[in-house]
């Protein structure tokens, strides 16, 4: 049997078509390919932004800077000394863009301006680390997106 060109062109866009379809029945379905979105309230979240950009200006104004170290035993935090005398409250919450189950969130324990994130929380790679607390009556906040 003789195919003609016309009948190659119909053959080869079925084959691409099916191909295409297979491709996104597979991104879909397998959890391999899983693709969470950042969060699950965006919307939400997007609407108290500008309280975030305030909480942000305000650490930033404080007198020194929170700094991020890692060690063998895990991540040390350091804060500002004036956090050390007031009454602080506040957390910590980890974030792996990479894979949403480690995730976690843990309350602010500060002890002589440092706070330790033990080594077994946290894997290799990229995390964004967020630091929220409340000084004094008004919210700060730190952001920050490290490789560990």
């Amino acid at each position: 049997m003789k195919i003609n060109w016309g009948t190659g062109i119909v053959i080869g866009m079925i084959a691409f078509m099916g191909f295409i379809m297979f491709m996104v029945i597979t991104m879909m379905t397998d959890k391999e390919y899983d693709h969470d979105m950042v969060t699950e309230n965006y919307y939400a979240k997007d609407l108290v932004y500008q309280n975030e950009i305030d909480a942000e200006k305000k650490a930033n104004s404080l007198t020194s800077k929170i700094k991020i170290e890692k060690s063998s035993e895990g991540l040390h935090i350091y804060f500002p000394e004036e956090l050390q005398e007031k009454n602080v409250s506040g957390s910590i919450q980890m974030y792996r863009p990479s894979n949403e189950k480690l995730d976690f969130q843990i309350p602010l324990q500060i002890e002589n301006s440092t706070m330790l994130i033990e080594d077994s929380k946290l894997v290799g790679g990229s995390w964004k680390v967020t630091i929220d607390w409340e000084m004094d009556g008004e919210q700060y906040l730190f952001k920050k997106a490290i490789v560990y």
